[in-house]
């Protein structure tokens, strides 16, 4: 057992593990931090971050095909496939040395293995060149994650049948692939493909993409997608799948109807679990709900000194979540301020048009019982929106019919995942609609349609 003793330790190194790590190192405690890859964890290194850089790729092969729009002859447009993946992958890179940067900047411990808590102040490293090795903290931290669900009839090879992780790195470009799930990562893959030339079918159980989102926005990405040329196809149940060299044959019944896809591989988007396997020592009964880990308002588990935060303790399992919970429990449990759980966080999508909403949707406002209105933009009415050619989509506000107090926001278009902030900040602040619209935003400007939506809601909008 080593003879130093901590005051964090840290067994996770992705958003909310590093960002605990690090936020602990600037109020002069002794860290470590304890990951089984790579800093950054899953984001960084296979999933938001490495994705987006697709992404990037995929709307400039798309801008390039509608050069002519801004009156630009570009000629034959070609690409190399396995370059763009090996950007994303260099992306990848660059971000993960940033974190190792600040992790020595900051005087984190950073330790390279797997690591299991034995017991209150006490982990076990399990894996790497210290497996073996006990040490001690005045208190320890569970941020490693999820991982991404497999579907048990269809084992995932790596080639013809892949979930995120594997698709990240794949060597080959698909002529055709099926991508089952058509939440954020289902349909950021469906985006990137098809902008390449893969014909992409997306197969969703539910009635429509993106099913955490307003209903509205929903069916306008839908309607984007069928002119992208990608298919969806929604309220299905698969009955068989299977790998053959050739491909992978999927049977689904869609409205009664049984209809075979064959197509060269499949993409599992089916949602994540609780990455808590081996992290735990089983002497410890740490309370789950679901496989998540159950905290309190501090983010202590059920045993003292032990805390968790992030993808591990449940939905919402989003980065910026798991960062904004980790560096929360670790402010209180140092006493540099009182911890807050979760209450408005923005949701985001990367393909073409974007997604992004906040707060309740139509349907969880008409369930609630709560008298509201609605404010409309049309990113058609948006000069710089139609300057851009990036017209798709609209700006839609939900608030309180009473006080203009703002429930929800949902926004499709270009950017989207970056106007939403706005309306989070307002939330947060319990702004109106009336505050949102009597704040002067720059023109031409796309923000100008959070404005007008806000506006829409008296029928006061200016340019619809």
């Amino acid at each position: 057992m080593s003879d130093t003793t901590y005051d964090l330790i840290v067994i996770g190194g992705g958003p909310g593990g590093y960002a605990a790590a690090i936020r602990a190192g600037q109020l002069g405690k002794k860290v470590a931090c304890v990951e089984m890859e790579r800093a950054g964890g899953t984001c960084l290194n296979w999933g938001c971050i490495p994705s987006k850089a697709l992404l990037k790729s995929a709307e400039l092969m798309a801008s390039l095909k509608k050069a002519e729009t801004f009156g630009i002859t570009v000629g034959s447009v070609e690409y190399d496939f396995a370059k763009v993946i090996g950007r994303s992958r260099d992306v990848a890179d660059q971000m993960a040395n940033g974190i190792e940067f600040l992790f020595k900047k900051n005087k984190v411990d950073y330790i390279l293995g797997k690591a299991s808590v034995t017991a209150p102040g006490q982990i076990e490293l399990t894996e790497g060149d210290r497996k073996g090795e006990t040490l001690k903290a005045e208190n320890i931290l569970i941020a490693t994650g999820c991982r991404a669900k497999q579907l048990p009839f269809l084992p995932v090879d790596g080639k013809r049948v892949m979930t995120s992780r594997e698709a990240l790195v794949m060597k080959e470009q698909p002529k055709s692939v099926a991508i089952i799930g058509s939440g954020a990562i289902g349909v950021e893959f469906a985006y990137f493909l098809n902008a390449f030339g893969t014909e992409v079918t997306i197969l969703e159980v539910m009635s429509q993409l993106v099913p955490v989102e307003d209903e509205e926005v929903s069916k306008t990405l839908e309607r984007a997608f069928k002119k992208q040329k990608i298919k969806c196809e929604l309220g299905i149940e698969i009955k068989s799948a299977g790998v053959t060299e050739e491909c992978v044959s999927i049977e689904y019944v869609k409205k009664g109807k049984t209809i075979k896809l064959d197509v060269d591989a499949v993409i599992q988007a089916v949602g994540v679990a609780a990455n808590l396997e081996g992290a735990v020592s089983e002497s410890l009964e740490l309370k789950t709900d679901r496989g998540f880990l159950v905290v309190d308002d501090r983010y202590q588990t059920n045993v003292d000194g032990i805390y968790a935060a992030g993808d591990i303790i449940g939905p919402p399992t989003l980065a910026h979540v798991a960062t904004f919970e980790a560096i929360q429990a670790v402010n209180g449990m140092f006493g540099a301020g009182q911890p807050r759980r979760v209450k408005h966080f923005p949701g985001c999508t990367y393909c073409q048009p974007q997604v992004a909403s906040t707060g309740l949707t139509e349907k969880q406002a008409v369930e609630s019982g709560i008298e509201f209105k609605i404010g409309k933009f049309p990113f058609s009415a948006s000069g710089k929106a139609v300057a851009a050619n990036a017209s798709e989509g609209f700006v839609k506000l939900i608030s309180d019919a009473t006080t203009g107090e703002i429930l929800g926001a949902h926004i499709i278009g270009n950017d989207a995942t970056e106007l939403i902030t706005e309306y989070c900040l307002a939330m947060e602040m319990e702004g109106t609609i009336d505050e949102i619209h009597n704040t002067i935003h720059a023109h031409p400007t796309l923000s100008e349609a959070l404005a007008e939506a806000a506006a829409a809601t008296h029928n006061q909008a200016i340019h619809i």
